[in-house]
């Protein structure tokens, strides 16, 4: 459990300790870490240095961690022990090798004072040790990179998404706005957010993490989803706020259902639940508002749009099997093969324009100019708008298989 004050204190140590490493504002600083305290701890430290945040996902074989370490052009990584499942940081140290990349790699453990696990790498101990509580923040403009987000893709590598400050605050403070007004007070830190949802993916990092930066909201941090143990803590943490995909509403009701759990407790405090990452089968949606006493709010977006772009909104009356209205600030349109405006109802490829853009696909002019052609992000997804402006995501361009 840390207060603000805290983990205000260790991010100040986390950005004096890289600027003591000999790192500049502008480099990137990789970061593979599950859901823990070290992830916001690395994730603010690096930006309060001015570096820019390539966050990994922390599955990644070495040979995907070297692919990724040297298309960002990293110059250093921050990496979490892991267990011998899943041993993150010798694989992370392979990866460097196996790449031939020669920077700084901080392991951090489940035991801060213990010295790293991994040849010729810093624990987390070392690279906090002695450096003051107290940093100033790089002042960053808005069109500056804040953050690398890493795409799938539908074909080849996996592309990185630059990311600026303006569109990680714009986002945070949408959804921040969006998530909360069902609670007492945001700004009072009464909004308890649970995350589930990975925090080196988009929408746990904004939607959630950023989110409750901005509103001084309590962070409940799980780094694996295990229906039984996010019941027991929506129950012991009082969690008023809750995102998850729906393959995770699905587990939850059938927990609930196989075990008999009493979910009266949970439904007394739960006030918001939103789901995004996939469509939600109605009967699922419906079924978990009755069971939990909660209203699902469904949203879309992407990595290279910060991520939100859609939301149903807690002030309006949902329409189940839409993703809701276009985010305050964002234009969304549906349109051809000649990327010209369709009328309502009709089907075709979702476009979209607004503060939440990214700048671009890092070291790729010419994806870039492809996705962002005629000043709107061409998402790939095929979308319906109705006559109310609600969007509907009914298929995909390009398909994908994932393995």
């Amino acid at each position: 459990r840390l207060t603000w004050a805290q983990l205000d204190a260790m991010v100040s140590q986390v950005a004096n300790g890289l600027r003591s490493l000999g790192l500049r504002p502008g480099d990137h600083i990789a970061l593979s870490c599950p859901n823990v305290p070290y992830f916001p701890m690395a994730y603010y430290g690096i930006l309060r240095m001015g570096g820019v945040v390539v966050p990994l996902n922390v599955l990644l074989k070495p040979r995907e961690i070297a692919f990724h370490l040297k298309d960002a052009q990293a110059r250093a990584l921050l990496v979490f022990e892991g267990t011998a499942e899943l041993p993150m940081a010798t694989m992370a140290r392979a990866a460097c090798d196996e790449a031939g990349l020669s920077m700084p790699v901080i392991v951090m453990t489940a035991n801060p004072a213990a010295p790293s696990p991994v040849d010729r790498a810093l624990s987390f101990g070392q690279l906090v040790h002695g450096q003051a509580p107290r940093c100033a923040t790089h002042p960053a403009a808005p069109g500056d990179t804040a953050v690398i987000l890493y795409t799938s893709g539908t074909t080849g590598q996996p592309k990185g998404a630059e990311l600026t400050h303006f569109n990680m605050v714009t986002n945070a403070l949408v959804s921040r706005d969006m998530l909360s007004p069902l609670v007492d007070s945001p700004i009072a830190g009464t909004t308890r957010h649970l995350i589930t949802l990975p925090l080196f993916h988009s929408t746990g990092q904004t939607a959630q993490m950023n989110a409750s930066v901005a509103g001084a909201s309590t962070m409940v941090l799980m780094p694996r989803f295990e229906a039984a143990g996010v019941l027991k803590t929506m129950v012991d943490e009082r969690i008023t706020c809750w995102v998850g995909v729906p393959t995770m509403y699905w587990a939850l009701l059938q927990h609930a259902r196989q075990h008999g759990v009493d979910t009266s407790a949970i439904a007394a405090r739960l006030r918001v639940c939103a789901s995004g990452g996939a469509p939600m089968p109605v009967a699922v949606l419906q079924d978990f508002e009755q069971t939990f006493g909660v209203r699902v709010l469904e949203g879309y977006g992407l990595s290279e749009t910060a991520p939100v772009a859609c939301f149903n909104q807690v002030f309006l009356p949902s329409k189940p099997g839409t993703v809701g209205l276009p985010v305050l600030g964002c234009e969304v349109r549906v349109v051809n093969d000649q990327d010209e405006p369709l009328p309502s109802g009709e089907r075709g490829e979702i476009v979209i324009r607004g503060h939440n853009v990214m700048k671009g696909y890092f070291n790729r002019p010419a994806d870039t100019a492809e996705a962002l052609r005629g000043g709107w992000f061409h998402t790939g997804d095929i979308g319906v708008i109705d006559a109310d402006g609600f969007v509907s995501i009914v298929d995909r361009k390009k398909d994908m298989v994932l393995r």
